[in-house]
């Protein structure tokens, strides 16, 4: 049996604004799509959080034995200025400054995103589409929508028709906006622009002169809107109707408001049965952005080369920091929030390093099931990796009794908690054990600097002394290997 079938996980749903008992469309299955980056420059730690949210998300609907399809795009076209449909293209705009390719900056930053996350320890999606890859896909959208009465055409770009949308169905109904709301609050367009509407939004954009990204189109050349990819890859991959459609919390209004509206006119269906959102980051009191500039980025975070922070802090206790915080709730980044969750990252590790000095016994005086299921309450009640980790830290005060003695443990209640310890830890919220590199580090450092004493004793022929100093290293395990490009050593 699954674990999914003992445990009833519920979902806070965007859209009803309520948790929800989890059914996926197909059962022992799950697609979920989460927006991705527009790669224009280095992903910040605002951003990270996010992705690391989906991560946690991803990681315990597998430990919960669903199949899993994790589709997160790349946007490497057609995302402009301010999230508006005017202005440049933000890739382009970069290239155009560095004098470059607009591929060249999505290839820079497309290996700086992976490599960021990695560090972080997520999992990479199971699917990676790029916006530029799904051009064909997006036109024909556009097609379906066009002749369906839902979008128009002007000088070459294909607009949304939000009003007449809102006629039948409800624009808003993601977000909470009222369209009527929206029209009393709008002034007239200026007359420059090309919209019917200002609530309206580009589907296709003619491309001007200067555009340097283009393809060819039934409309003329241009580029796809920003909202569209998503709507073509997500449904693409995850079929017309599908499980979860996560991203920022700004992201909810325009982005995936938008997506509604395509996917209801072009399948007639709501897309997706989970919206969820993950919360910001607060940097000096103000939301974590790259167009304000006020953000950190996570490398400036791990050398510690920045003007925020006193030290250098690992990835694992940055990703620790994050996971203190249920991914709905606003996160505020400070050295004192990161001191404080490097104490206990560390106290957490310490912990489960001292696991094989536990002695078992014949009985339990501490109820293991009844802790283990706790943990499993605290992730089924919408991913709340801030419980889980407080219930952790009980699992940690029952290491510490048992290894004072002051409670004891049969054999196959230690088996199942350091299972569900290590299945917690590492597996669900996806941290590395540091202490333990940083250990081998340690001790590779004093073998090193042993050999080099030997080899020093070995030039005055202090026989002795070499010698002496290869038995004792071999008496803990660790083989010395004389050769011609020097001494090597293993440890057993």
């Amino acid at each position: 049996m699954e674990l999914y079938e003992t445990n009833q996980l519920k979902i806070y749903n965007s859209l009803s604004k309520s948790k929800e008992i989890f059914k996926p469309v197909v059962e022992g299955n799950v697609g979920m799509y989460v927006c991705g980056p527009t790669v224009y420059s280095n992903v910040h730690l605002g951003n990270v959080r996010t992705f690391m949210s989906f991560d946690l998300v991803f990681r315990y609907l597998k430990q919960l034995g669903y199949k899993v399809r994790y589709v997160r795009n790349i946007t490497d076209a057609g995302h402009l200025e301010n999230d508006a449909d005017e202005g440049e293209d933000r890739i382009a705009k970069k290239a155009r400054l560095e004098k470059i390719e607009p591929m060249e900056v999505v290839q820079r930053y497309t290996v700086d995103f992976h490599e960021t996350l990695q560090k972080i320890n997520n999992l990479p999606p199971s699917i990676e589409p790029t916006a530029t890859g799904h051009i064909v896909e997006q036109i024909e959208i556009i097609k379906d929508i066009l002749q369906k009465g839902m979008a128009y055409e002007i000088n070459g770009s294909v607009y949304f028709d939000v009003l007449k949308y809102n006629e039948t169905e409800h624009y808003g109904i993601l977000s909470g906006r009222n369209i009527e709301d929206s029209i009393h609050n709008t002034r007239e367009l200026d007359g420059q622009s090309e919209k019917k509407n200002p609530q309206d939004f580009a589907l296709w954009k003619r491309a001007e002169e200067k555009h340097i990204m283009r393809w060819p189109s039934p409309w003329g050349e241009g580029f796809p809107g920003w909202h569209l990819e998503c709507t073509a890859m997500s449904t693409k991959y995850l079929g017309e109707i599908f499980d979860i459609h996560g991203g920022g919390m700004d992201l909810k209004f325009p982005h995936h408001e938008c997506e509604i509206a395509q996917s209801k006119v072009k399948n007639k269906v709501n897309p997706v049965n989970y919206w969820m959102h993950a919360n910001m980051l607060i940097l000096n009191g103000q939301k974590m952005a790259k167009s304000t500039g006020n953000y950190i980025l996570p490398n400036e975070i791990f050398t510690g080369e920045n003007n925020i922070l006193s030290k250098a802090f690992s990835p694992s206790a940055t990703r620790f920091f994050m996971m203190q915080a249920h991914y709905r709730s606003v996160l505020d980044f400070s050295n004192d929030a990161l001191e404080a969750a490097e104490k206990g990252y560390i106290k957490l590790m310490e912990a489960l390093n001292k696991l094989d000095n536990i002695e078992v016994g014949k009985v339990s005086s501490v109820n293991i099931g009844d802790w283990k299921q706790r943990c499993y309450e605290a992730m089924n009640d919408d991913f709340n990796s801030s419980v889980l980790i407080a219930n952790l830290f009980e699992g940690v005060k029952y290491i510490n009794l048992l290894i004072e003695k002051k409670e004891t443990i049969s054999a196959a209640d230690f088996k199942e908690f350091q299972n569900t310890l290590n299945t917690f830890v590492f597996d669900v919220l996806g941290l590395k054990n540091d202490l333990e590199q940083n250990a081998s580090e340690k001790l590779n450092g004093l073998v090193e600097m042993l050999i080099k004493m030997r080899k020093e004793a070995r030039d005055n022929r202090d026989w002795a002394l070499s010698d002496k100093i290869r038995d004792e290293l071999a008496v803990l395990g660790i083989q010395l290997k004389d050769g011609k490009e020097g001494t090597t050593f293993s440890i057993n």
